[in-house]
């Protein structure tokens, strides 16, 4: 899994780099067609990997329940995300891929709950699930990479 998971950061570190020129204005808007906007993407990334990892595990969260709660599935955007909220949830993003790798490697995810997800993919164990993330963060990539061309 340590290679998943090093391609989960390159897959983010890359989508910093594609987003480094947007304002904080750009990164809230959302465009026509769309329902949610570049930094609710983001968050939703790290709000799904926490979800699909430790909730389904039955442990605590590796970041705090107050950041993730705005950016899980059938969430939008309610409010202005600020620079400095930014900034944590990039922050965050990194460094909790780095915990999940120090939690896998502890064993802590073998009390895994099943499930299917809403594409009919089943997740049965942790291993499968950070397979789904690669998948997941793709698709969240092109939502993003459409959003950026309409928001200039």
């Amino acid at each position: 899994m340590k290679k998943e998971i090093e391609r989960l950061k390159k897959t983010r570190i890359f989508l910093f780099d594609l987003i480094k020129d947007l304002s904080v204005e750009q990164l809230n808007k959302i465009p026509n067609g769309f329902n949610n906007n570049i930094i609710w993407n983001i968050g939703h990334l790290l709000a799904s990997q926490q979800g699909l990892c430790y909730v389904r595990a039955g442990i605590q969260t590796a970041v705090d329940e107050q950041l993730l709660s705005g950016f899980r599935a059938q969430t939008k955007p309610e409010a202005f995300i600020t620079a400095e909220e930014i900034e944590t949830i990039k922050n965050k993003s990194l460094s909790a891929l780095d915990q999940l790798e120090e939690d896998y490697n502890k064993n802590l995810f073998s009390n895994y709950t099943p499930f299917t997800t809403r594409y009919d993919i089943a997740i049965t164990n942790i291993d499968e699930a950070i397979d789904f993330l690669l998948f997941h963060e793709g698709l969240h990539m092109g939502y993003i990479m459409a959003m950026k061309k309409n928001i200039h």
